[in-house]
């Protein structure tokens, strides 16, 4: 396929991870040898990414309103084939990539034309949850049934597999159930955003989280639809990868 670039901005610093300590900070070091201290939106175990002298990227973004100037994007990580990989640790941006893959027509096969794609909106039991993107299809499309799409940040792989989650969680299990529970009135669509381009299939992360893993198949079979999305990210872009297959066991 024919890698397209999704998300352009201005080229990130490269540095070397030093430490990541508190969940939300990460000392690095630039190429010039100046040492700071960066936030990590990515809170979790990061398992597989994480590599204190690793190169990562950065981004310089001061603001009064911000108490770090830098926030850290990516990391390096080796390949099966010597080599390396770059991937997406800022857990805000998949829900705007997987909103530009579907304005972009990427989906349409799979969601059909769309009229309105609204985010945050509440859902679930008693209301108390929001779907990370409500979408309204266009009054022609086949299936007029909104479509509720959450989406789920994936960075941990084994072999060629991208795999979620990579720790257990309470939240994405309930994520599941609520999916579910909104069938048949409307679609359910579950949407892995792998933020890694060195993978070749889907599956759930059943080591790290077996309920997570029961849950995901029994919510495939009651006809919640599962698009993993695969992006590559670079320097000064992100770009659309395409779609992987899911392996379910």
């Amino acid at each position: 396929m024919v890698v397209k670039p999704l998300l352009t901005f201005p080229s990130l610093e490269e540095g070397i991870l030093l430490k990541r300590y508190k969940r939300f900070l990460a000392d690095v070091e630039l190429k010039g040898g100046q040492i700071v201290t960066a936030h990590c939106a990515n809170t979790g175990p990061m398992k597989g990414i994480l590599h204190p002298g690793g190169r990562i990227r950065v981004r310089y973004s001061p603001s009064p309103s911000r108490k770090l100037d830098w926030s850290w994007e990516q990391a390096e990580v080796p390949d099966e084939e010597g080599g390396s990989c770059w991937v997406g640790v800022n857990t805000s941006l998949p829900n705007k990539l997987v909103r530009l893959v579907i304005e972009s027509g990427y989906l349409i096969e799979e969601l059909g034309q769309v009229s309105e794609i609204r985010q945050e909106v509440p859902y679930g039991f008693e209301r108390r949850s929001r779907i990370d993107l409500f979408i309204k299809p266009k009054a022609e499309s086949a299936d007029l049934r909104p479509i509720y799409l959450e989406v789920k940040n994936t960075t941990w792989k084994e072999g060629k597999i991208a795999r979620f989650p990579d720790t257990v969680t309470v939240r994405g299990q309930k994520h599941l159930k609520e999916l579910i529970g909104v069938l048949p009135e409307a679609r359910s669509v579950l949407v892995p955003c792998l933020s890694r381009n060195d993978v070749d299939f889907f599956a759930p992360g059943d080591s790290a989280d077996p309920t997570y893993g029961k849950l995901f198949r029994m919510a495939v079979l009651e006809g919640v639809e599962v698009i993993p999305c695969c992006f590559g990210f670079h320097r000064d872009k992100i770009t659309w990868e395409g779609k992987r297959p899911i392996l379910k066991s």
